[in-house]
Order: structure tokens, then sequence, then C-alpha cells
């Protein structure tokens, strides 16, 4: 098999609820036709798709390369926030992300945005988790464009700081006009600062042709009318599924960016184990084991309900027994079954 030339590491799948048409199968067969040995899949802000993705790459013999695709919150002004890709290494990595993306939802949600804060990665570490700079939407491209080429080597360097030999500079040519006009830049300040660059490709959808459909799914989703010449238009016809001579002719002057993304699929290696349930350790006091403590838990609820069900201590007395054979025989059933922490949680 030929040396690989070039990874997807970008991949907006149907899980991306705002943008996304991509079919996950579809995406992985696309993949393994054209001979990549590895894919990510980086839906915006969400993992949901982590799973069926994780397993269809697998069955196709391709390695599945998690990532997201997230938002940052911009404190100078919160209706603009900025982007940034993050991979997935390993399973301290992929916990990391999942708490990050709990918390944006939970604690940092701003107009439906879960939004992630810089400063998480430099209280709580950014150990498994490879960084991307998010290309022309990255706070850094946004600076340059700004015209601002000193605040933007400044935020460089402090990723660099957050993710010590796990950060990139991101350079995309999906016909941006943001992306062209930045791109000199960015390729300065990766030299000066010796940082990476590297090549990816925002897929949004398989096939050029799917770029109307595509359209229509954003239109949806924002409430627009696709014959609305006034309404924005965030994406390009050329963001399709390209093949590896694709991206070779389109970085053609830039060879080392293509190898960077093949070299950042090797540095990722989550390994997930499927079809075995964990659930977390239900809290029993000293000495008690599940299987007691679920039996204590269930005859004190029983008791509360026989004295709601029958007032009188007569009646309930004759009709406790056949209350008492049927939880015992349930009792049992769920500590054989290997479930009773599930039940107590």
């Amino acid at each position: 098999m030929p040396e690989p030339r070039f990874v997807h590491l970008r991949l907006h799948s149907e899980y991306t609820i705002v943008d996304g048409v991509v079919r996950i199968d579809e995406a992985v067969a696309r993949a393994r036709a054209d001979g990549m040995p590895a894919l990510a899949l980086t839906d915006l802000g969400n993992l949901f798709g982590m799973v069926k993705f994780y397993q269809a790459a697998r069955s196709a013999g391709i390695k599945p390369v998690v990532g997201c695709d997230v938002w940052l919150s911009n404190d100078d002004d919160r209706d603009k926030p900025t982007r940034a890709l993050l991979l997935v290494q390993n399973r301290d990595g992929y916990l990391r992300l999942c708490r990050w993306l709990t918390r944006g939802y939970r604690e940092n949600q701003h107009r439906g945005r879960a939004e992630l804060r810089r400063d998480w990665f430099r209280d709580e570490g950014t150990d498994g988790l490879i960084a991307l700079s998010g290309g022309h939407q990255g706070d850094i491209a946004q600076a340059l464009l700004a015209g601002n080429e000193a605040r933007a080597e400044a935020l460089t360097r402090d990723w660099m700081s957050s993710f010590p030999d796990r950060f990139y500079i991101e350079l995309q040519r999906a016909g941006h006009p943001d992306a062209q006009t930045c791109e000199a830049g960015l390729l300065r300040i990766a030299s000066r600062l010796r940082v990476p660059p590297v090549a990816t490709h925002p897929v949004q959808f398989l096939t050029e042709d799917q770029f109307t459909a595509h359209e229509a799914r954003v239109c949806i989703a924002e409430g627009h009318v696709l014959s609305d010449q006034r309404r924005p238009k965030r994406f390009t016809p050329q963001q399709y599924f390209r093949t590896q001579d694709e991206m070779v002719e389109l970085f053609a002057d830039l060879p080392q960016a293509l190898q960077n993304a093949v070299e950042i699929a090797r540095r990722c290696n989550l390994v997930v184990e499927l079809g075995k349930s964990r659930l977390p350790l239900f809290p029993t006091p000293e000495g008690v084991g599940l299987d007691d403590y679920l039996g204590q838990q269930a005859f004190a609820g029983l008791e509360q309900r026989l004295e709601t069900l029958y007032p009188d201590a007569g009646v309930r007395e004759t009709e406790r027994p056949r209350y008492t054979e049927r939880l015992e025989f349930e009792i049992r059933t769920i500590i054989q079954m290997g479930f009773p922490g599930y039940f107590l949680i």
C-alpha cells in the first residue's frame, strides 16, 4: 500500500445539527475508496456520532480519529466567538474533552452555543489532546484579519504554552476569502515561532453536487430562505470530500502541511471498549454491599407504600406476604442480572 499523502482531520457529519449532511457510513466508505488510512470526525460542539463513527471506521479498516470543532468564548464580544479543532490522542484526552463540552453546555452557553473557555486549558491541563488553530475562524486568524499581527503572535504563544508540542497552525484552501487573506500571516507566525502548519479541508458534504442540499439544510437550521440573496453564506461549493490527489494538488507548494495531517492522525490513538455496561459505583454505608443495600432500601420503600395503601395495621399484615414475596423475587432478578447499582442510582 502506498504511503498516505493526506488524511481528513475536519469533517462535519449529520450529527452537526446546524450544518451537517454527511452520513458517517458514506464518509468512511469514501475514505476507504481513496486509500486513506485514517479519518477524523469533528462535529461542531458535540461528540454525538462518536460511537457510530468508531464502529464504522474500525469495521472498514480505517483508523478513527475522534475530535470536535469547538466554540471558544470571546469576552470582548460574546456574539463573535472563535473556533478551534481539538483532536483526541487517548482516553484521558477523550474524557477531558467530554468534561469540557458538558461544562460548556451547563455553565457557558451563549445563544445556544456550548462554548469552551481558554482558561480551562491553563487551569485543568490539556494532556491527551491536540489543538489546531481553527483556520480563518480561529482567534489567531481573526487577529490577523483585524490587522493586529502582534496580538496574533501573542495568542499563538499562549496556545503553544497550553498545548506544548501539540499545537498546529491550521491552513485551509476551500474558497473562503478570509482564509486566503490571512494565510500569509499565519505562515509568517508559524515560521517565526516554529509552529508546524497543517493542511485541513472543512468537509460539509460528500460531493460537489450536494452543495445546494447542504445550503438548504443550513437555511432550515437558521430560519432563512434559500433564495434570499441577503442571507449569510458561510460555506462554499468546494467543501466536499476531496481526494488525496486533489489535496496534493491544492497544497502543492506546502507538502509538509499535508504530511503533518498524516502525522497528527498517527499521534491519535483512542481505544474505546464497546458492548459493556459501565455504571458508576453507588456509595453504600461502610460494610454494606450493593446487593444488601438494594434490599434494605427496597423493603424500606415497601413499608412506606404499605402504610399508605393499608392504613389499618391488621389489614396491612394480612396483605404483606404477597408484596414481600413479589419484592424478593424482583430483588433476586436484579442481582442475578448484575444491576443493583443501576437500580440504586
